[in-house]
C-alpha cells in the first residue's frame, strides 16, 4: 500500500468504473498511460506527514497531535524557502509556493507564520531535493525524499536509523513504483455538501484523472486522491476546481506497482522504523509498497 494513498474495494470500483465508462472514448481517456519525470525533479509539494493513514491506526507509536503539526509545519516551511528561492516571494507568480501556501491554510496555519517563511527564505541555507532507497523489515521497498543542505549527511543519518531498526540501504527499490500526478482534494465541495464517492469517480472522466481513491489525512479526515499523469497534474487540478471541488495539494508522487505483504511482526518493526525516519527534520515523506 502507498504513503498517502487509501484503499478500496477493487471489485467494487470495478463495478463504478464499468457502470461509468460506457463509451470506448471514455475508457480512452481514463487509461492512457503515465509520462514519468525526470529522477531529479522531485520538486513535490505534498507531503505525507508523521500521521499518514496507516500509521494512525497504530496508536502506541503515533505522536501527539500538537508535535505532529509542529513538524507539518517545519517541513513545510522547509519547502516554501526553496520555492520562494526558486520562483520569488509571490505565490500569484510561483505556483509551487501557492500551493504549499494553501496547504498551510488548510492546516490551519497561522498567515504570520507563513509570511515568516517566505521571508526567511534569504536567510536559509541552499537546499535541494534527494531521494533515498531503502529495504525494510518484511522485503518492503521504501523510498526516502528529503529537502537538505547536506545530502551525505542526511543519507548517513537514515542509514544509522535503517541499520539499528531492521533495514538496509538498497539500490533496488525505485523499479518498485511509478511516478503519477496526485491531487488531493475535500470530500465536499466549495458550498460544503458532501460528494458521495460515486460523483467523485465522474469528476475523475470529466477531469481527465485516470482514478479516484478515498485516503485519510495526517488527521484523519477523509480525502479523495485523483491520479493522473504527471504532466496533466495542473489541468486535473484545474478541471476540478472548476467542477466545485476543494484542492488541499497537487503533486508527483510514487505509487508501488510491486507490493508485498509482510508478517504482523514485521510490520509492527516497519510501522516503528518509519516513525523514525520520519522524525528526522529533513525528511519530507516516505513511500513503501505494502499490501
Amino acid at each position: 500500500m502507498a504513503i498517502a494513498l487509501g484503499r478500496i474495494s477493487s471489485s467494487y470500483r470495478s463495478h463504478l468504473w464499468r457502470s461509468l465508462l460506457g463509451c470506448p472514448e471514455a475508457w480512452h481517456k481514463i487509461n492512457c498511460s503515465v509520462l514519468l519525470m525526470k529522477e531529479s525533479a522531485i520538486h513535490t509539494s505534498s507531503l505525507a506527514f508523521a500521521g499518514h493513514n496507516k500509521w494512525s491506526k497504530v496508536r502506541h507509536i503515533k505522536g501527539p497531535k500538537d508535535a505532529a503539526r509542529a513538524r507539518i509545519f517545519s517541513k513545510l516551511s522547509m519547502m516554501i524557502k526553496v520555492a520562494v528561492k526558486e520562483g520569488g516571494p509571490n505565490p500569484e507568480l510561483n505556483p509551487h509556493l501557492y500551493n504549499l501556501v494553501e496547504q498551510c491554510r488548510q492546516r490551519n496555519i497561522p498567515k504570520t507564520s507563513i509570511e515568516v517563511a517566505i521571508k526567511g527564505a534569504d536567510k536559509s541555507k541552499p537546499a535541494s531535493y534527494a531521494l533515498f532507497q531503502a529495504r525494510g523489515p518484511g522485503g518492503a521497498s521504501l523510498l526516502i525524499e528529503l529537502l537538505t543542505d547536506n545530502t551525505n549527511r542526511s543519507f548517513a543519518d537514515v542509514k544509522l536509523i535503517l541499520n539499528k531498526n531492521g533495514g538496509t540501504a538498497t539500490d533496488g527499490a525505485r523499479h518498485c513504483f511509478t511516478k503519477k500526478g496526485v491531487v488531493t482534494v475535500q470530500t465536499y465541495d466549495k458550498d460544503g455538501s458532501p460528494v458521495p464517492l460515486e460523483q467523485a469517480l465522474e469528476f475523475a472522466i470529466q477531469a481527465g484523472a485516470e482514478d479516484v481513491q478515498e485516503s485519510q489525512d495526517e488527521e484523519d479526515k477523509d480525502v479523495y486522491k485523483y491520479i493522473c499523469e504527471v504532466p496533466a497534474l495542473r489541468e486535473v487540478r484545474s478541471q476540478l476546481l472548476t467542477l466545485g471541488m476543494v484542492p488541499i495539494s497537487s503533486a508527483p508522487e510514487y505509487l508501488p506497482i510491486i507490493t508485498v505483504q509482510p508478517s504482523d511482526s514485521d510490520k509492527e518493526k516497519l510501522f516503528h522504523l518509519l516513525e523514525l525516519i520520519n522524525n528526522q527534520a529533513e525528511v519530507l515523506r516516505i513511500y513503501d509498497n505494502i499490501e
